[in-house]
């Protein structure tokens, strides 16, 4: 469904499943007509034809893969094209790159880094001058409580870029405070989505009790009440708060100790 509205817009990345999905399905419930992007086009038109059934929204499909160069600009551009602009935007795309950092191609690397860190900023970027003229907008951004880890051994990027996400939510929302425009760095841990799907990570949280676990909707529905209070920070679920304190509080050097007892040789 591809009818300009003058509804408010909510542009969500990675929304083909899990967080990103949840977060659709949200802002719909709120009243916004929805712009979807991800790399699978086939599964976001299957998902905006559902969306525009369930909530009577007016759904835009732009099919990217962020881990392009100028994907972000693509986006912004397709979307101006069809005389639409972005109240609210949830930069949720991300993946995790199992194995020591050295093991790793580099483009796999540069892949990540463009998704978790550069995206966020750029389509963060693109969005601000639009709402700071329209003195509205919502801006969140999915981080994780990997964000608090002093350090980590293997996939050593992925907690620097939600270490990264976190401090860059807050000073972006300073910066645009009393322009009616929200930010909020949403920190959530182990979640029920398709990023526990592959063999070795299935194997790695098998073992997790069933109390570290939240479900998508949950998460993104916590996020969404977050961001319209105008919260810098959320994050999700009493254990998740519990992680986050030990990971801030702890000092360096203990924890440091620690993540190198704990992880895995």
């Amino acid at each position: 469904m591809d009818d300009t509205s003058t509804r408010r817009v909510a542009l969500v990345t990675g929304a083909s499943s899990g967080i990103g999905l949840a977060f659709a399905h949200e802002y719909a419930r709120a009243g916004y007509d929805l712009a979807l992007t991800a790399r699978r086009e086939a599964r976001l038109h299957a998902i905006a034809d559902e969306l525009a059934a369930t909530h009577g929204c007016a759904v835009h499909v732009v099919a990217e893969d962020l881990s392009v160069p100028g994907a972000s600009h693509r986006i912004y551009d397709a979307l101006t094209a069809r005389g639409l602009v972005v109240d609210a935007l949830v930069n949720n795309a991300g993946y995790g790159t199992p194995g020591r950092f050295h093991q790793v191609p580099w483009e796999r690397h540069r892949e990540f880094i463009e998704v978790l860190v550069t995206a966020v900023c750029e389509m963060s970027y693109l969005a601000l001058p639009g709402m700071r003229a329209r003195k509205f907008g919502r801006i969140i951004n999915v981080a994780s409580i990997a964000g608090f880890a002093p350090a980590a051994i293997g996939s050593i990027l992925y907690p620097a870029a939600k270490a990264f996400v976190i401090r860059f939510s807050q000073s972006l929302a300073l910066e645009n405070r009393g322009c009616g425009i929200h930010v909020t760095a949403l920190c959530p841990g182990f979640t029920r989505t398709e990023f526990h799907e592959g063999e070795k990570t299935r194997r790695d949280v098998a073992s997790l009790p069933k109390f570290m676990w939240m479900d998508a909707k949950t998460v993104a529905a916590q996020g969404f009440r977050a961001a319209e209070r105008g919260d810098l920070r959320c994050i999700n679920g009493w254990i998740n708060h519990i992680v986050a304190a030990i990971g801030q509080h702890t000092p360096n050097t203990l924890a440091v100790w620690g993540t190198r007892k704990l992880m895995k040789p």
